[in-house]
């Protein structure tokens, strides 16, 4: 089996982006090997049970209507759902969802063992096979070599891995399990550059041991979503969450432990996350502050291990303890591991083109934090997208990218292949440009139709989605024509603060006053809520969201129409930007380096100007 069988896939890794990429390449009909060090850590979560939340519960969306698996796995296995930032307008409304630990591993390696095209090798990878600049296989610890016409590494946080218990550090990629050496090498002596980034984990407790009595409950929504568009259950009960907080005898007990902290002694050296500190971090940037918010989260519906969201730390284990035990709650707390810090290897991701592939060796890719991302969700995402370019690649189609205003993973791909990071790089809303286009309730009206002509979203998929849209309209159609006489709603709108009307109204006129919304509508208008009873939830929503924002997103296609035509402008094979002496010095170097393939790319390289941009088009009409 092992020399004589070809691939036309090779993955390398299964966490998120493993997963994704092997489910990917092998549904669109490649043939897909996934190796993997451990069979029985597939998907781990090896942080927090949760997937989604603010950015990150739109890319979970985005992967779901493209056809991919992480949504629907997730409302297989969540056992409490939150959409957050509700208050706010639907472009930052985004879902979170908690998880079963080990459901979640489960239904993810059911599933890929589901697919008749994925093959599955436990086993270390310790190098590549590449023949003429060109990837052809890999090797393995036991010396065997697999050949493949393509290769995506998802190492995740296992190249060189280094993990930091106060003044221990040992070799692992994650608790308990090992590191994984020879890449690195390997890619360096092949010309790569690579660096070292930082993340940690926080400890995890007994929750028998624990007096919720003393926190507060954070139930989930009452009536809660899902993330896949598919028809998945719904979640019929939840558990709830609980919120505590450090205090200054915390934070005393903590502060004595920095003399052996290695992140302040200096035996780290990776880059750390800004937006996810650790509690030492924390405490040590954030002096003034009393206290910090701990979310305790259950890791499934049956196990009593529970995740201490917010205390991620690498202080020595004692320290850990006896801080813990002064949270309120966490009186006689049992630890079931510390927490700690770990340093891994990734890859500067300038040195990949938009399609994910390395621009140095031919049909390699890389998904996940080996290009200096953190996250599930933005794992998940490159992955698909890795395993989706793979396959188009080694099948000679088109390559498959994703513009900024099409979706968060565009932003995401775009962000790393042109300015790189200089920090685990985690998507927010800020990052997007176009995010009012690019909301969680319209993902799959934006991407459906491309992962069904990719041949990745199902008939089924796209059915829905011709379905949402005709209802959409239909609903739009029906609240302009709906007319309301004064006497029927100016009690209401005197109720809500609104100006009363003097004259018949039609309903979406009043529906565009930010204060009135449907359900008000339908309140005291018996004739509109028959009316709109044939209708789905989810097409309502979208009807409302076009009404109240019309004018906003008609501005926002605008914008991303004049963008496009910096994307239609085609810089065709490699360009020699030194002998361009109008370019400033900074911009020869970077557009040199990352070798952009449409002018609308080169101006969002950073340290190129529009001056630069200008000199560009100059050159470029000739």
């Amino acid at each position: 089996m092992f020399q004589q069988e070809e691939y036309d896939v090779i993955v390398v890794g299964a966490g998120h982006a493993g997963c994704e990429a092997a489910a990917a390449a092998a549904n669109l009909g490649s043939k897909v090997l996934l190796v993997t060090m451990n069979m029985n850590t597939i998907a781990q979560m090896s942080c927090n049970p949760a997937m989604g939340g603010v950015a990150k519960g739109q890319i979970v969306r985005e992967v779901d209507a493209l056809g991919g698996q992480s949504g629907i796995i997730t409302d297989k296995t969540m056992i409490q759902f939150r959409m957050l930032n509700r208050s706010k307008g639907p472009a930052m409304w985004s879902p979170r969802a908690q998880s079963d630990r080990m459901r979640f591993a489960e239904e993810w390696r059911l599933t890929l063992e589901g697919i008749a095209n994925v093959d599955f090798w436990q086993e270390a990878v310790l190098g590549l096979v590449v023949e003429n600049d060109t990837v052809v296989g890999v090797k393995t610890q036991l010396g065997i070599e697999f050949r493949g016409k393509a290769v995506v590494l998802t190492n995740g946080t296992f190249l060189n891995g280094l993990i930091h218990i106060g003044e221990k550090n040992f070799g692992g990629g994650r608790a308990a399990e090992r590191g994984s050496t020879g890449i690195t090498e390997q890619l360096k002596e092949l010309g790569f550059e690579a660096g070292r980034m930082k993340t940690g984990t926080p400890p995890r407790v007994d929750g028998r041991s624990l007096d919720y009595s003393k926190m507060e409950e954070q139930a989930g929504d009452d009536v809660p979503s899902k993330f896949s568009y598919l028809d998945t259950p719904a979640l019929a009960k939840q558990r709830p969450c609980y919120i505590t907080y450090t205090n200054a005898e915390v934070h005393e007990i903590l502060r004595e432990g920095f003399e052996k902290s290695p992140m302040f002694q200096g035996r780290i050296k990776g880059l750390g996350p800004r937006y996810c500190p650790s509690v030492e971090d924390k405490i040590n940037r954030f002096a003034d502050k009393d206290r910090h918010q701990i979310f305790v989260e259950p890791e499934g519906w049956s196990t009593v291990e529970v995740y201490v969201n917010g205390f991620s730390s690498s202080l020595p284990e004692d320290v850990q303890y006896r801080a813990l035990r002064k949270i309120a709650g966490f009186e006689n707390a049992k630890m079931f591991r510390p927490g700690y810090a770990i340093e891994y290897d990734f890859f500067p991701p300038t040195q990949l083109s938009l399609t994910l592939e390395t621009k140095l060796i031919k049909n390699l890719y890389f998904a996940g934090q080996i290009n200096g991302t953190t996250g599930y969700e933005e794992a998940a995402c490159q992955g698909l997208m890795a395993g989706i370019n793979a396959h188009n690649k080694v099948h000679g189609k088109a390559p498959f990218v994703l513009k900024r205003s099409e979706a968060y993973i565009g932003v995401l791909i775009d962000d790393l292949v042109n300015k790189g990071t200089d920090e685990p790089y985690r998507m927010f809303t800020s990052r997007a440009e176009h995010r009012i286009l690019l909301r969680q309730d319209n993902a799959d009206l934006r991407l459906t139709p491309l992962g069904y002509e990719l041949g990745l979203a199902s008939e089924e998929r796209m059915q829905l989605v011709r379905q949402k849209e005709q209802q959409t309209q239909e609903v739009l159609t029906l609240l302009g024509k709906f007319a309301i006489e004064p006497h029927e709603i100016n009690s209401l709108l005197e109720e809500l603060g609104s100006a009363t009307i003097h004259e018949k109204t039609r309903a979406v006129n009043l529906l565009r006053r930010p204060n009135v919304e449907l359900a008000d509508l339908t309140r005291v208008l018996p004739g509109l809520t028959l009316a709109l009873a044939p209708y789905r939830a989810e097409a309502l929503e979208q009807a409302i969201i076009l009404v109240k924002y019309e004018n906003y997103l008609a501005k926002e296609h605008q914008q991303a129409a004049r963008v496009q035509e910096l994307e239609n402008f085609v810089i065709q094979g490699r360009l020699d930007y030194k002998a361009m002496p109008a370019l400033s010095h900074e911009a020869r170097e970077k557009l040199l380096k990352i070798q952009p393939e449409t002018l609308g790319q080169a101006s969002r390289i950073s340290g190129v100007s529009p001056a630069d941009v200008s000199v560009l088009m100059v050159y470029l009409g000739r």
